[in-house]
């Protein structure tokens, strides 16, 4: 049999297939779907104008629903849209949904879904946003979906996918302390452009990948989408797993196959990196590929800093960050959003020298929000964190179009948390090297 990638391996069991290759279209077994408060409305308007407004969901086990992006805010269509989301897991009798303002609340869908155990090696994962991709740091298919896709999975569990080509990025050595993984994959996508990888499966390998945690993993599936990328794919290993087994009680402990690219699969681009001779990486606005080393760009003035979103609010992210922070004071507004109330309760566990992250930020000056997506994606104008003037702004998000984080005239760099944290601390872009021992 022809050798394959792990993408077409895990394409291929879900179609009940042998064997696919790239080009083929093929119905896809959808093991999970998910969708939240912007696109929830919109897939269950779809569902139920194809189906029947009585109709049932193919699965109820294999249906989440997150609230994350509109949701701390008094705006009255974006709590409509949560009403909604309610209504139907009511009539659906959904297990899995994780509502604003009761226990059961998470954060941001794509940090919640492995949180939760509904990330599991070798499967296909759907959801109603294009930062899915994330959950391909587990070894599975994940990708982001339309509302109308999303409403016809709803009803028959079942997709029509191409079966994209695979680029392959290797990352060799050991990463440097001044190094996360936004910078790798800013450096990634500043090389190919923002749709260098338009449907295909980027496959990130090499022992500088895994020696990074389970959570660094997911910041560079998360950005796959940003060059364009099908879904971005992490074949699972001893962390993977590791993670997997901590979580998958919460879903039933269920089965799940791991897949790894055949020695001889064919990649239709590969690109190797050194990581010990990469230096800290900034996006310049407007686009996630408007690529500059921070010392090109060291000294730029800034208004405010952002740590936060699926991207940058993990707890990997917030301890990273804090080592910088501590015993410092920041010079400009700083915003530390955590991703998940997971992430939340972890700034009060983590301690760093006698103190806790939270209270290193407190003490550093920084404002601290609820856990959720807050100023990613603009949001309402109540929205926490959100830029509501022309003003510029350093953030660990993955977007820096205009506007996408409030005011369309506003400057947006994404960079690191370790970039993010030096340059709140200098009021100006800076080296994370300078205040690194």
């Amino acid at each position: 049999m022809a050798a394959m990638t792990l993408t077409e391996k895990i394409l291929a069991k879900n179609s009940g297939r042998d064997h696919v290759n790239p080009g083929d279209n093929v119905w896809v077994n959808v093991d999970v779907l998910m969708t939240h408060d912007v696109c929830g409305p919109g897939t269950i308007g779809v569902f139920k104008k194809h189906f029947g407004a009585n109709a049932k969901v193919w699965d109820r086990e294999k249906v989440v629903i997150i609230p994350d992006h509109y949701i701390f805010t008094k705006d009255v269509m974006a709590n409509r849209n949560v009403d909604v989301l309610r209504q139907f897991v009511k009539e659906q009798e959904l297990p899995y949904y994780y509502d604003v303002g009761t226990e059961h609340y998470k954060g941001v869908c794509h940090i919640a879904l492995p949180e939760e155990g509904h990330t599991r090696p070798g499967e296909v994962l759907l959801g109603t946003d294009s930062h899915t991709c994330t959950a391909g740091a587990f070894g599975l298919f994940a990708t982001g979906i339309g509302n109308t896709d999303a409403g016809f999975v709803l009803g028959t569990g079942k997709l029509w996918l191409k079966v994209p080509p695979t680029m392959r990025f290797i990352f060799e050595g050991q990463l440097p302390p001044y190094l996360m993984a936004k910078d790798l994959i800013l450096a990634v996508i500043g090389d190919i452009g923002v749709d260098g990888a338009t449907y295909r499966a980027m496959e990130f390998d090499g022992d500088g990948v895994f020696a990074l945690n389970i959570e660094e993993r997911m910041t560079l599936c998360n950005m796959a989408i940003e060059a364009g990328g099908k879904n971005g794919c992490i074949r699972a290993d001893a962390v993977t797993l590791q993670y997997v087994k901590e979580r998958s009680s919460k879903t039933g402990n269920k089965p799940y196959t791991l897949f790894q690219s055949d020695p001889d699969a064919k990649f239709i681009f590969e690109k190797v990196y050194d990581v010990r001779k990469l230096e800290p990486m900034i996006a310049k606005p407007h686009s996630p590929d408007n690529k500059a080393s921070v010392s090109e760009v060291r000294g730029t003035k800034l208004d405010r800093a952002y740590i936060g979103s699926c991207t940058g609010g993990k707890l990997t992210d917030f301890r990273a960050a804090a080592e910088l922070l501590r015993g410092k004071e920041v010079r400009i507004d700083t915003f530390v959003v955590p991703a998940t109330t997971e992430v939340a309760r972890g700034l009060d566990r983590e301690s760093i020298g006698g103190q806790t992250l939270r209270e290193i930020f407190l003490a550093a000056g920084a404002k601290i929000g609820d856990a959720s997506c807050a100023a990613c994606l603009g949001g309402p104008s109540d929205t926490f964190g959100r830029l509501n003037a022309p003003i510029s702004c350093i953030s660990t998000t993955n977007r820096n179009f205009p506007g996408r984080m409030g005011h369309k005239e506003a400057q947006v760099y994404l960079a690191s948390p370790l970039t993010v944290a030096a340059s709140a601390l200098s009021g100006v872009i800076e080296d994370p090297r300078n205040f690194l021992a």
